[in-house]
């Protein structure tokens, strides 16, 4: 067993144009101010990181991580979210998505894609040179459209997208193997990698790539119905990076899963601050102990209720309070007589 670090913070929902949020020494200073140890960096905020500047320049990598480390922080992954989600884009979507793109690749899929790509791999190199081991983002979709099946689907639609998701990232994982960092892919709705069952069917068009990882969150799962403890036990293996968010699923006769379009402060399902939903954190944090995940504990902060900075200060502690110190003996090696094997087989009646 080992210790999860922590507690880190994920920075995308802090940062800002006013002080002390516009800037990465700035920002850093406020989180280490709150407790925080590490920070998970939003690569598409300029404001905080030149994203190609980090994949060009190693002594730029050495710079941001001197940053956060005159301030007693370590940086704990680097994220793509946004730019991973426009990997792959449903037409349907193409408006929604095309504020995540640089402006000189909106209105054109295709260079929209290519400019994301781009940006995943040089956020992998990134990490390489800043040491990372693993790298936070999204998978992207384009069987989302269809995550219901009504009207029918028809024989083949889901297994085509899923044949093209693996085309589009199998070179992007070959090339995170080739940096040696991880992808963990955050599961979560919007994306085709939202359940474990839609993530095996990646896995398997990707060769089982040692690469195509998961980032942990239990708060999609609890809005989804879905087991977040078993979800553990069964993909420890692949368990890489660990967002610390907490939902509650509330169903009444209006509403349930799909949330009847009310605003995220009035559906059943809804994120919350930390220790403010259902998400049985004392469990998660002794799963993924037990399971040897070494990797940081971070804040994402995303409550409907809650202020951000009311979330951030809290949760510090909170997940400071849950981290395990992993015990290295047994607690009964007290009362050991020792032994070796011939008093093992006198023992079992053998000798």
């Amino acid at each position: 067993m080992k210790t999860i670090r922590g507690p880190g913070i994920f920075l995308a929902q802090f940062a800002g144009d006013g002080a002390p949020f516009n800037s990465l020494d700035a920002i850093c200073g406020w989180a280490a101010s709150l407790g925080y140890k590490g920070v998970q960096i939003p690569t598409w905020d300029a404001r905080l990181f030149d994203l190609q500047r980090a994949g060009e320049s190693k002594d730029y990598c050495d710079e941001v991580t001197g940053v956060a480390a005159s301030h007693g922080l370590t940086v704990t992954e680097l994220s793509t979210h946004l730019q991973g989600q426009l990997v792959a884009v449903h037409p349907a979507y193409d408006l929604a998505f095309d504020g995540f793109a640089a402006p000189d690749v909106r209105g054109n899929p295709a260079a929209r894609q290519e400019w994301a790509v781009g940006q995943v791999r040089a956020a992998l190199t990134a990490s390489r040179h800043m040491g990372l081991k693993a790298h936070a983002t999204f998978s992207g979709a384009l069987a989302w459209p269809y995550v219901y099946p009504w009207p029918q689907r028809p024989a083949g639609l889901v297994e085509t997208a899923f044949d093209e998701l693996a085309r589009r990232w199998r070179p992007i994982l070959d090339h995170a193997e080739e940096m040696g960092v991880d992808i963990a892919y955050e599961i979560h709705p919007g994306e085709d990698l939202h359940d474990g069952a839609s993530y095996e069917m990646f896995l398997e068009r990707v060769g089982n790539h040692a690469r195509a990882n998961l980032l942990y969150d239990p708060s999609h799962f609890v809005l989804q119905g879905l087991d977040y403890l078993d979800y553990i036990d069964i993909y420890a293996s692949r368990i890489r990076a660990f967002h610390a968010k907490d939902a509650e699923f509330n169903p009444t006769g209006r509403q349930g899963v799909y949330g009847g379009f009310q605003s995220w402060a009035n559906r059943a399902g809804r994120f919350r601050s930390l220790g403010d939903g259902q998400v049985d954190f004392g469990a998660v944090f002794s799963k993924l102990t037990k399971e040897g995940f070494d990797g940081w504990a971070v804040l994402e902060w995303e409550c409907a209720i809650k202020s951000a900075e009311q979330g951030a200060r809290e949760g510090a502690p909170f997940i400071a309070a849950h981290i395990i110190e992993a015990t290295q003996v047994a607690f009964d090696d007290f009362a050991s007589g020792g032994t070796d094997e011939a008093t093992n087989r006198r023992m079992l009646g053998l000798a």
